[in-house]
Parts: structure tokens; C-alpha cells; sequence
């Protein structure tokens, strides 16, 4: 196919992102009814399966869920907190390698500014087609945000065992993350923007495919120049706090809610 120019070009990418998740946890717990498993398991098929839009021009992005209506009575909760929290669109800025996004928190608005995650790509020339399109195999070692949910995963027994008898009594003893992990990517140079999925970027074309910490992410539609175009602007509404800082604010807001939830359950008993 004919390669396009980065001059004036406008595109839309869809993508379908599924994640794995570790089910083991309900493995032997005799506390869940079948009705109660078969719903966890409803719920987390939902949370694992996703479609995003990415938003591009030459150097700026627009990266969003395309969220459904919630049934009424179906709105709030963990999952609606966790997803505000963890972030909404996310607006880059390749000239700059800077990202711009609104995250709500127990109510209080914020505007993530940071930089991009600079990766070292390595392109190993392994090719296949994705599409219409031709796409490369690169990869890169990339350091895990402190938040990044897709990181974490069950303490093996052994060590669960020891966290369990230890003094802590944090809720996250039972979960361990790597510091670091391998990306694969698939990219084109026949869309020649440095674009890609989510915080991912920097490579000679779209990122068209994605893997990282057992998510998967595959770009599935394209449409390039359509009349109809959106904005591409960063938000502005919010207390403007680096990504570190929000990190630690979100992890203290965590704790806080584990000690009310354990205050609960002594209460209970």
C-alpha cells in the first residue's frame, strides 16, 4: 500500500485491549457461593476486556476508553473509583515527550503532568501483517510505574505464608510486582507518527500492537484524514501534581480505606 506523510495528517485508531488476570485467589475459598464466583467472574471479564481510541496528529495524541452507558443503579463503586483514579484520557505531546492527564480521587480533581517513559527499542527487522498494514517487531525493557495494576500479581504460598504470619497486616502483602518487564511492540512506518497505545511511543511508525504485563493490546481500525476531526487539546481542569507525587497521594488514600475496611470486619465479628 502507499505509505502516507506525517504533514497534515490526522488519524483515529481503535484498539481492543485484553489483560490476564490471576483467578487463583478464588481457588478453594469457601466462603464464595457459585452465584457469588460466577459474578467476580462476570465482572473481572469486563475489567480485563476494553476498547480505546487513539486520537493522533503529527506530534499530539489523544489516547481514551470507549466506556458504555452504565444501567441505572450500576454507576460508583471500587471499579468506577479505581478506574477515575487510575487515570482518564491521556493527552500526549511528542515534540516534548511530556503526557497531560485528569484523574479524579475521592472527589478531588488532578492534572497529571509528567514525562513520557523514555525506552531504549530495540527493532529486530522481524516483520508481519497486521491489517492492511506491514509491521516491526521491537522490544524494550520498561520500569514499572508504582501503580501500574497490570504488574501486580499472588505472592507465591511459601511467601504468602510468611507475609501472613509476619506484622504487618497490609493488605498488599499478598501481592508482588516485578521492577521491571519486556515490551513487545508491532509498528509501521506506512503511518509515520511516533504514536502507540496508552504511555507507549517513540518508534519510527503507529504502534499497531502491544504487550506488556500479560496485557495485550491490537489495534483493530484505522481511519486516516475523515472530515470529521476531533480537537486534539490537553484537559485543564484540576490541581496540577507530578506522576510520583500522585503515586504516593493515591497509595496513602489506599491505606486509609484498608485500615477502614479491616476497623469493619473486626466490627463484624
Amino acid at each position: 500500500m502507499i505509505a502516507v506523510t506525517a504533514q497534515d495528517l490526522y488519524g483515529e485508531a481503535t484498539y481492543f485491549s485484553k489483560s490476564s488476570i490471576d483467578k487463583s485467589w478464588m481457588e478453594g475459598n469457601r466462603e464464595l457461593s457459585p452465584d457469588q464466583r460466577k459474578r467476580i467472574e462476570e465482572n473481572l471479564k469486563k475489567a480485563s476486556e476494553k476498547t480505546f481510541v487513539l486520537i493522533f496528529n503529527r506530534n499530539e495524541s489523544i489516547w481514551k476508553e470507549e466506556r458504555e452507558l452504565a444501567a441505572p443503579g450500576q454507576g460508583g463503586g471500587w471499579g468506577n473509583f479505581m478506574g477515575t483514579a487510575m487515570g482518564g484520557e491521556k493527552y500526549k505531546d511528542m515534540s516534548s515527550n511530556t503526557f497531560t492527564e485528569q484523574r479524579d480521587m475521592m472527589g478531588k480533581t488532578f492534572l497529571v503532568k509528567d514525562d513520557l517513559p523514555q525506552l531504549e527499542w530495540v527493532i529486530t527487522g522481524e516483520s508481519r501483517k497486521i491489517g492492511n498494514y506491514t509491521a516491526i517487531k521491537a522490544t524494550a525493557v520498561k520500569n514499572n510505574d508504582a501503580l501500574d495494576m497490570s504488574a501486580f500479581r499472588r505472592r507465591g504460598r511459601d511467601e504468602e505464608k510468611k507475609k501472613e504470619e509476619g506484622e504487618t497486616g497490609n493488605l498488599l502483602d499478598m501481592i508482588e510486582k516485578d521492577d521491571t518487564i519486556t515490551v513487545t511492540a508491532w509498528f509501521t512506518p506506512e503511518i509515520p507518527v511516533q504514536h502507540g497505545p496508552a504511555e507507549y511511543g517513540g518508534l519510527p511508525g503507529l504502534i499497531l500492537e502491544l504487550n506488556a504485563n500479560g496485557t495485550t493490546m491490537l489495534c483493530s481500525k484505522i481511519v486516516l484524514n475523515p472530515e470529521d476531526q476531533e480537537e486534539i487539546k490537553p484537559a485543564t481542569k484540576g490541581d496540577v501534581i507530578g506522576l510520583e507525587d500522585y503515586n504516593t497521594t493515591f497509595q496513602q488514600k489506599m491505606e486509609e480505606m484498608a485500615k477502614r475496611f479491616r476497623g469493619r470486619g473486626r466490627g463484624r465479628n
